[in-house]
């Protein structure tokens, strides 16, 4: 029975494989250096994230809107991100057309502006090939395909007898070009394959509904859409004085935030998020906003986050290793290369096998018409 087992899994391992081994190698670079994103931006961009702290107040939000706003020339402000830990951090807003502005909190100048950062393209290829809804698609069903491989692959790990156990979980550096590749393929595989299965379930659970919903099931509890105020409240005015009043209003309600950003979301809310520090899920607390009349329509606040919804905000950190620190972001970053490798290593074992059955096909067929059309092979050759 196990025989048969790994049988089918052999044949389900190989053609998913080469199906999806170009995504699979992508989605594992792309992860590798997106784990330590926070560190990479803040070398990459150690120019312009922060300007020298002063002692005078920084502008209000409304008027490094009003700054942001000329030198977008026309184009929307969608995202604005405010550090608070940080005094001489810059504000950084995202345009509508993907540009970049970092302005001074002091004096509203933009100290920098451009395209979308490496890491944000990094980002974008890992999550969409930069192929927009279809890419969104390719890679949640690639991510899919990649759980069943690794469950696949523990299957065909798994030695028939006990005593060639230490065997499958070393690596003989030693040996041949091919049984490195295949130890490589094998042993590698197996060690990263736990960490794989938590960092691609993590990541179906960004792509999918079903998943939520199953989280929520096992839970016993459900991720709540947000509580809708009893009493009314809205901001009016232009676009940065409602910002402004949205941002004071709940920073003054809700005190001790490490970093605030507004973004408008695909069905025209607008989001503000306060972000306070954590040690395990991010507490933040959500509030949504119609954009027209600035109304506040629903909000979520981390205490009463259910056993769900806690899930989805621990989800993210998770998924890159966050969770438990710089050991986990090593971790997570070993078992994204590690993920790129298989591919290739895998197609050579393909390869190699392909390439030893040919020669002995040939020599079949020789003798085949040595011996004439109904003369059969030695039992040894057949």
């Amino acid at each position: 029975m196990l025989r048969g087992l790994k049988k089918l899994a052999g044949k389900l391992h190989l053609w998913l494989g080469l199906a999806t081994g170009l995504i699979v190698i992508i989605i594992g670079l792309t992860g590798c250096l997106y784990v330590f994103e926070a560190e990479l931006r803040q070398w990459s961009q150690a120019d312009y994230l922060s300007v020298p702290a002063r002692a005078q107040p920084r502008l209000t939000l409304d008027r490094l809107l009003d700054s942001a706003r000329l030198a977008a020339q026309g184009s929307k402000i969608m995202q604005v991100r405010v550090t608070e830990q940080q005094p001489g951090a810059t504000v950084a807003m995202v345009t509508k057309d993907q540009r970049v502005l970092f302005l001074d909190p002091y004096t509203g100048l933009v100290v920098h502006r451009g395209g979308q950062d490496w890491l944000a393209v990094v980002q974008s290829i890992h999550i969409s090939l930069l192929l927009g809804e279809t890419g969104k698609a390719i890679i949640k069903w690639s991510v899919v395909i990649f759980v069943l491989m690794l469950a696949t692959g523990l299957i065909l790990w798994f030695p028939g007898q006990l005593r060639l156990l230490r065997q499958s979980l070393t690596i003989k550096r030693k040996a041949s070009f091919k049984r490195l590749n295949y130890d490589l393929h094998n042993v590698l595989g197996f060690y990263a394959s736990f960490v794989l299965l938590i960092t691609a379930c993590s990541g179906l659970f960004f792509a999918f509904k079903e998943v939520k919903s199953a989280v929520a099931f096992f839970t016993g509890s459900r991720i709540s859409e947000g509580i809708v105020p009893a009493t009314p409240v809205r901001f009016s005015g232009n676009e940065p004085a409602m910002y402004r009043q949205m941002y004071e209003w709940a920073s003054l309600r809700y005190p001790g935030a490490g970093q605030a950003s507004f973004s408008v979301r695909k069905n025209g809310e607008l989001r503000l998020r306060l972000l306070f520090p954590y040690k395990w899920y991010r507490k933040q607390h959500t509030f949504f906003f119609n954009a027209e009349n600035g109304t506040l329509k629903r909000y979520k606040l981390y205490p009463s986050f259910s056993r769900a919804d806690k899930a989805e905000a621990l989800n993210y950190d998770l998924h890159t290793g966050q969770l438990f620190g710089l050991p986990g972001k090593i971790l997570a970053c070993l078992a994204s290369l590690t993920a790129a490798s298989l591919p290739v290593t895998g197609f050579i074992i393909w390869w190699k096998k392909g390439r030893k059955r040919k020669p002995r096909t040939r020599r079949h067929r020789k003798l085949r018409l040595s011996l004439g059309k109904s003369a059969a092979l030695p039992a040894e050759l057949s």
